[in-house]
């Protein structure tokens, strides 16, 4: 699309990218201490020893891995597979969704695979949704793109809800820029995700009760009680919490955070997201000094290595130079993709046929929104192969198995390519484990094979799919992974309360945020 006709000031945008960090950083820090809790908080100012410094938090530090990414290899040559190599190479946190994420992976169960498999606990929980920022900031104003790398990030180590959670907040952010009604952006995050699954019925559950008047208590209680079946640290409550400190903060940004951290469970992630919300609407100008002094302006990490095998890794050090490297990318993707919302020296103006758009179903979120999780891509140079698993990539011996194979993104027409998967000699073929394809455009549809596979000494195995073009020569082999059914078991009884933080300092300060209670909730 074209929107040359809308531009944002590129002081402003400025302004609004650095309220995003800092706002993160607030509200992080102000719900840190009580993550996990799943008592109803009553915080209204941060309740720990801070020194200048905010908290160190996986909710900001996963980006800057993201960011270094975009750095490296060019924002439009990111997809899912590109960061998840990042992933393995660079993010040290080892619990729940990211630990099993990064065991998937180093099996060959590469994205969408390491979020949807082995993974039934953690899917459908917090750990995308809270790193949608740095797509927002690159993408201003353009909430479809944004939409697209947040399902790129969030199908590393979510599926479904998960990643709903986190296509619902990058839209809102995107949206944010140009945008200040929260009304508005909710309804455009919704736009965004499938109108019947539980991210949507909990934003809409909060709005129920905000219009009845009801009070936040209320609401919140409402959303625990309908997400009962999930448990808690799940996405669909949490994000609930985050539209209860928006709503019931009524535009004041103390009282909004606080809010969302009194809600309790995730209160670290729910907080910074409701911080980095409001910090791009309102500006960094329009943050109030008494919640910016206290932290100061430094990036505190603590789920990212530092060192690499070439020395040590160029992260940013502070929010300012975090906004600055983010402009850049923002004015590289500009030049990549002349359509995106325009950052320029004179006055912002956003028109209304654009707004307009945000709140429609279009080509790029229908296309995420359909992507299958169970499928396996490696990209050639003429074309993509994919591979969708029925059910995921589980092989159970003696129990028929179907794969589907498609081709994407082919660069010439009129040539036939075939690909032929090269089961062992003692398992049986049920189809023609050979399929072929007459390329006459650049998608083409599937073609199903199926087998039976013998005895697996081990939990994983890598079967070649040969492909071939019918003028070349050569083939090239791809190792499509099965693993064997039962064999890998995710659901370890393991907790990361406050990793970075022991238990009895942890309980000293949630003591001492004592102090600032009051018998009323704020």
């Amino acid at each position: 699309m074209n929107c040359s006709i809308s531009t944002i000031n590129r002081e402003v945008y400025r302004d609004k990218v650095l309220g995003c960090w800092t706002g993160k950083n607030i509200g992080g820090t102000l719900g840190m201490p009580f993550e996990w809790d799943q008592n109803m908080n009553d915080v209204r100012f941060y309740s720990q020893e801070l020194n200048g410094e905010p908290t160190p938090n996986d909710d900001l530090d996963l980006q800057l891995i993201w960011l270094m990414a975009a750095e490296q290899k060019g924002i439009y040559h990111l997809n899912e597979r590109v960061l998840g190599e990042y992933w393995l190479n660079f993010i040290t946190g080892p619990w729940n969704e990211y630990g099993i994420c990064k065991s998937n992976m180093v099996n060959g169960l590469m994205p969408p695979l390491s979020g949807s498999c082995n993974n039934d606990k953690w899917k459908k929980s917090n750990g995308a949704w809270i790193r949608s920022e740095v797509w927002a900031c690159i993408f201003p104003g353009s909430p479809d793109e944004a939409a697209l790398f947040a399902y790129y990030d969030s199908c590393c180590d979510h599926s479904g809800e998960g990643i709903y959670a986190e296509l619902f907040t990058a839209t809102m952010q995107s949206a944010a820029f140009v945008i200040d009604d929260i009304r508005e952006l909710i309804k455009i995050g919704l736009a965004h995700i499938p109108a019947d699954c539980r991210i949507a019925k909990a934003v809409k559950l909060v709005c129920e009760h905000y219009d009845r008047g009801n009070d936040f208590v209320t609401a919140r209680q409402a959303l625990v009680k309908d997400n009962e079946d999930l448990g808690w640290f799940q996405a669909p409550a949490n994000i609930g919490f985050v539209v209860i400190g928006l709503l019931y903060g009524e535009g004041d940004f103390g009282k909004s955070i606080c809010r969302a951290v009194n809600c309790g469970d995730d209160a670290d992630c729910t907080g910074g997201t409701v911080g980095a919300l409001l910090g791009i609407i309102k500006g960094r100008k329009a943050i109030p000094e008494q919640w910016i002094k206290p932290i100061g302006e430094s990036i505190q990490t603590c789920s990212v290595a530092t060192y690499n095998s070439g020395g040590l890794m160029s992260l940013p050090e502070t929010l300012n130079e975090l906004t600055v490297r983010v402009m850049r990318i923002a004015d590289d993707a500009r030049r990549e993709n002349p359509a995106l919302i325009s950052i320029s020296e004179g006055d912002t103006r956003i028109s209304g046929e654009h707004i307009s758009r945000f709140h429609d179903a279009t080509s790029v979120s229908i296309r995420v929104l359909n992507r299958s999780p169970y499928e396996f891509m490696f990209d050639l140079p003429f074309a993509t192969v994919i591979v969708d698993y029925e059910d995921g990539p589980y092989l159970t011996p003696g129990k028929k198995k179907k794969i589907t194979i498609k081709m994407a993104d082919v660069s010439f027409v009129q040539k036939v390519i075939s690909a032929k998967l090269m089961i062992p000699e003692d398992w049986i073929a049920v189809t023609s484990q050979e399929c072929r394809f007459m390329v006459q455009a650049a998608n083409i549809s599937g073609v199903d094979i199926e087998f039976i596979p013998g005895e697996m000494k081990d939990a994983y195995c890598y079967i070649p799919l040969e492909v071939r073009v019918n003028d070349r020569f050569y083939p090239y082999l791809i190792s499509i992974p099965f693993q064997r059914e039962g064999a890998v078991n995710h659901n370890l009884p393991f907790e990361c309360r406050n990793y970075y933080d022991s238990s009895a300092r942890r309980k000293r300060r949630i003591a001492e945020a004592g102090n600032f209670q009051s018998n009323d909730f704020h």
